[in-house]
C-alpha cells in the first residue's frame, strides 16, 4: 500500500487540475473534445500508451500500459450535461450552459488515477498484468459503452472498474435499471388553426394522447419501471397545426424483458394515438442498455477495501458551503452533510437509474464504487452537483473514490482465488 500511496501523495495536485480543466470546458455526448484530450494527456505522462478512436468513435480512447493477464479496464466518463452553469458557485444555472451536473469531470480523472497509481505499484513490485483505462464517451445518452461492447472491446478483461461520484461512500451493490431511449415522431397536416381547422391532422394533438395513454399505464406496471417523457418539438405559433411533434422517452426496469415488454406496450399507446389523429407515426430506438449484473464476490473485496482507507474529512469552510447549498437547493439532510463508510448490503439494491456500464457487467465482471462527491441530499443533473463538482469537495470524493479501487483492484490481481471466485459468481445465470 505504500507505494499506492506514494504516488497519491506526489500526485494530487495534478489529478485536482486534470478533473478541474474538465469541469471548466463541459462538453456534450460525442463532443468532449477538449475532455478526453485532457484526461488521456494526463494518462500519457504517466507513462500509458494511448489509441484513439475506440469502437470508431471520435472521442473515445484507450490507455494501455503493461504485459501479460490479468486484463484490468478502467472505464472513465467525462460527458456534460444541458443546462447547467459551470462555474461551480452556490445558485441555480442560467439555461442553455452544459455543466457537470453528474460529475464526470471526477468520474474520469479518478478512475484514470486509480490506474496510474495501480500501475507504480505494479512498476515496483514486478507485478505481472496489463491496465488499461478506456476513454468512453456519451454516457448521459446510454451510448458509449454499448457501443464499445457490441464491438467486443472489453471481451478479453478479467474486470472492469469504475465509480460515480454521489452523496455517499459505499460499494455500488446496486441493480442499475435496463433502459430504452425512444423517439416517438408523429406526422400531421398543416393548416390554419382557426381559419380551417377541418384541415389539419395535428402531430402534437398525437403527442399528447399517447402520453395520456402511458399516464393511464402507469397503474399497470411492476414497481420498477420507470418511464419519463419530454417534448423535443414542435416551436412553431399557435394558430398553426403543427404537423411535425416529437417525444422522447426513457423506459427503465430491474429487467432487459421487463423494459422489453412495458417499451411495447408504449409503442402501442403511439400507434392508438397516431389512429386517433390521422397522424403518422414512427418509433426510434436512440439508445438500450441492460440491467446491472452485480458479482458479490467483487463486491466484497472492494469494501474491505473501503474500510482500509479513510474516507474525507471537511474543513470548515467546506462546511459552510455544504450548509449553505443545502438551503439554497432545498437539500434534505437534516444537517448531516458527510458520514463515513455504508456498510455492504446483504442483497443487492435496485436503483432506479440506468448506465451504460450495465451492459460491460453482463460481459465481465464489473464493479462500481460510490464517493461522496456532495452532501448529502444531493440530486444528481442539477445544479447543486455541478457547484460541488468544481470544489474541494467534489474533489476530495475523487481522491477518495481513486484509492478505493486503486487497493482493491490490486487486492484482486495479486489474489488467483479471488479471480476466480469473481468468474464463477459472473457466470451464474441471473
Amino acid at each position: 500500500m505504500d507505494h499506492l500511496n506514494r504516488w497519491f501523495n506526489n500526485n494530487e495536485d495534478v489529478m485536482i487540475e486534470t478533473a478541474s480543466y474538465i469541469f471548466r470546458h463541459p462538453e456534450m455526448a460525442f463532443k468532449e473534445f477538449e475532455s478526453s484530450r485532457c484526461l488521456a494527456a494526463f494518462l500519457q505522462a504517466q507513462g500509458f500508451e494511448i489509441s484513439w478512436n475506440t469502437a470508431g468513435l471520435e472521442t473515445a480512447f484507450t490507455a494501455s500500459w503493461g504485459t501479460g493477464k490479468p486484463v484490468i479496464g478502467f472505464l472513465a466518463e467525462y460527458d456534460a450535461l444541458p443546462g447547467l452553469d459551470p462555474e461551480g458557485v452556490c445558485r441555480p444555472a442560467p439555461a442553455g450552459t452544459a455543466g457537470h451536473g453528474c460529475g464526470h469531470n471526477l468520474l474520469g480523472t479518478g478512475a484514470a488515477a486509480a490506474a496510474c497509481a495501480l500501475k507504480a505499484d505494479m512498476e515496483q513490485n514486478g507485478t505481472r498484468g496489463t491496465l488499461r483505462v478506456y476513454g468512453c464517451p456519451a454516457e448521459e445518452i446510454m451510448a458509449g459503452k454499448t457501443i464499445m461492447n457490441k464491438q467486443k472491446i472489453f471481451d478479453d478483461l478479467a474486470a472492469a472498474v469504475t465509480w460515480h461520484p454521489f452523496d455517499r461512500n459505499r460499494v455500488s451493490n446496486d441493480i442499475w435499471l435496463a433502459q430504452d431511449i425512444r423517439n416517438y415522431k408523429f406526422y400531421g397536416v398543416s393548416s390554419h388553426a382557426a381559419r380551417s381547422p377541418e384541415l389539419g391532422r395535428s402531430a402534437l394533438d398525437a403527442c399528447e394522447l399517447m402520453n395520456v395513454g402511458v399516464n393511464y399505464l402507469r397503474e399497470h406496471v411492476a414497481a420498477d419501471v420507470r418511464m419519463h417523457y419530454s417534448y423535443t418539438s414542435p416551436a412553431q405559433p399557435t394558430n398553426v397545426v403543427p404537423d411535425f411533434a416529437r417525444l422522447n422517452y426513457f423506459i427503465r426496469s430491474g429487467k432487459r424483458a421487463r423494459t422489453d415488454d412495458v417499451a411495447a406496450r408504449v409503442d402501442d399507446c403511439a400507434r392508438g394515438a397516431a389512429l386517433m389523429t390521422g397522424t403518422r407515426l414512427e418509433v426510434e430506438l436512440e439508445a438500450a442498455c441492460r440491467e446491472m449484473k452485480v458479482n458479490r464476490p467483487l463486491a466484497e473485496l472492494y469494501y474491505q477495501a473501503m474500510t482500509k482507507i479513510p474516507t474525507p474529512e471537511y474543513t470548515d469552510k467546506e462546511m459552510k458551503f455544504a450548509e449553505t447549498i443545502t438551503k439554497e437547493a432545498e437539500l434534505k439532510n437534516d444537517g448531516e452533510y458527510f458520514s463515513g463508510l455504508y456498510e455492504l448490503e446483504p442483497e443487492p439494491v435496485i436503483q432506479p437509474i440506468s448506465t451504460d456500464v450495465s451492459d460491460v457487467s453482463h460481459t465481465v465482471p464489473t464493479i462500481t464504487l460510490s464517493a461522496a462527491a456532495m452532501c448529502k441530499g444531493t440530486p444528481l443533473h442539477h445544479w447543486s452537483t455541478t457547484a460541488q463538482a468544481g470544489m474541494s469537495i467534489g474533489h476530495k470524493g475523487m481522491l477518495y473514490a481513486a484509492r478505493c479501487m486503486a487497493l482493491g483492484t490490486k487486492m484482486l490481481i495479486t489474489d488467483p482465488q479471488i479471480l476466480k471466485q469473481v468468474w464463477e459468481a459472473h457466470k451464474k445465470e441471473d
